[in-house]
C-alpha cells in the first residue's frame, strides 16, 4: 500500500480513503520509505519526547545560565516565578509559553534540543504538546502521534515552501512550527484530518509576514518571545479548528502563499541582522560591550 504524499491535499485523500489520521499516514509512510519497523520509530519518537521534554523545564534551575551572547537567560525561571493572580493566560497556555522559553534558552547556552523544524522555532511543538498532555489527560500515545503528525505538516512546509529563516523570514520557521503545533494539538483533542489541516493553515496565516531579525545574528532576541508567540497561535488555531471553523484557504495554497510573501521580504529582514529589532538604537550600547567579552 502506498502511503507516499506530497501535498496536504493528497494527504487528506489518503486519510479519507483509509480512515486514517494524519499521523498514522505519515507513520506507514515512514515505515514504508525508511523500512524501519513501526516499532522503531516509534522508539525514535520516545527520545526526541524525552528531549523535549528535559529543554522544556529550564525554569527548575536554580542558577541562572546565561546563553552564548549573553542576551536571554533566566525568563522561563522568573514566569514560573510569576504571581497567579497575574497569570492571566490560563494554566495550560501559561505553562506552554513557560515551557518555549525554557526551550529557547537550552538552545541559546548549547544544550540539546529538537530541531522542529529548526532551532530557532524549536520551542513551539514540544511546548504546546506536552502541556497539552500534561494538563488535559491526553494518553501517551496520543502525545506520540502528535509529535508524528506535526512532521507531517513541517514535511509538507519543507517540501512546498520553505522553513528557512534566510529564505522566508521568520513566519517560515515560527510559522511553520506553530503550523505543526495547531495540526498536533487538533489530532490530540480529537480533531478530525481536515480540522487539523484547517488549524494549520490559520495558523501560517496569522504568521504572514514576520520577519527574521536576530540581534547580532544570534538565535535569542527576538527569537525566544517570537516562540512564545507561536505557541499561542497554535493553541488559537487548534481551538478555532475544533469548533468547526475553517479556513478560507487550503493548507497547501498557504504554504504556498507564506513562501511567497517570505521571498519578497528584503533581505536585510532575512536572518541577516541588518534591520528590524537587530537595528534598535537602544541596543548598541549593550552589544558593544558584549562584543568585548564573546
Amino acid at each position: 500500500m502506498n502511503y507516499d504524499f506530497k501535498s496536504a491535499k493528497e494527504l487528506l485523500t489518503i486519510c479519507k480513503i483509509h480512515e486514517l489520521s494524519i499521523s498514522e499516514v505519515m507513520l506507514r509512510r515512514e515505515v514504508s520509505l525508511s523500512g524501519s519497523s513501526r516499532n522503531k520509530i516509534l522508539e525514535q519518537i520516545d527520545r526526541c519526547l524525552r528531549v523535549m521534554d528535559a529543554s522544556t523545564n529550564r525554569f527548575h534551575d536554580e542558577d541562572t545560565v546565561k546563553s552564548m551572547g549573553g542576551l536571554i537567560g533566566g525568563e522561563s525561571r522568573k514566569l514560573h516565578n510569576l504571581e497567579s493572580d497575574k497569570a492571566i493566560c490560563g494554566s495550560t497556555l501559561h505553562k506552554a509559553i513557560m515551557a518555549a522559553l525554557s526551550v529557547a534558552e537550552t538552545n541559546a547556552s548549547m544544550g540539546v534540543i529538537v530541531a522542529a523544524p529548526t532551532a530557532g522555532s524549536a520551542g513551539v511543538v514540544p511546548a504546546a504538546i506536552l502541556s497539552v498532555y500534561e494538563d488535559c489527560d491526553v494518553e501517551l500515545d496520543k502525545l506520540r502521534m502528535a509529535l508524528i503528525n506535526a512532521g507531517a505538516i513541517g514535511y509538507l512546509c519543507t517540501m512546498n515552501g520553505s522553513v528557512a529563516g534566510a529564505e522566508a523570514g521568520c513566519q517560515a520557521e515560527v510559522g511553520s512550527a506553530s503550523a505543526m503545533a495547531a495540526s498536533a494539538l487538533t489530532e490530540m483533542l480529537g480533531g478530525t484530518p481536515e480540522q487539523c489541516c484547517h488549524a494549520a493553515s490559520i495558523a501560517a496565516s496569522n504568521l504572514l509576514g514576520l520577519v527574521c531579525d536576530p540581534v547580532r545574528g544570534l538565535v535569542e532576541v527576538p527569537c525566544q518571545t517570537r516562540n512564545t508567540i507561536g505557541v499561542a497561535n497554535a493553541f488559537t488555531a487548534a481551538e478555532l479548528a475544533l469548533a468547526g471553523i475553517e479556513s478560507l484557504v487550503p493548507l497547501d495554497e498557504m504554504i504556498e502563499i507564506m513562501t511567497d510573501v517570505g521571498k519578497t521580504l528584503p533581505e536585510s529582514l532575512r536572518e541577516t541582522g541588518k534591520g528590524g529589532c537587530a537595528c534598535a538604537p537602544s541596543l548598541c550600547p549593550a552589544l558593544s560591550g558584549l562584543s568585548e567579552k564573546m
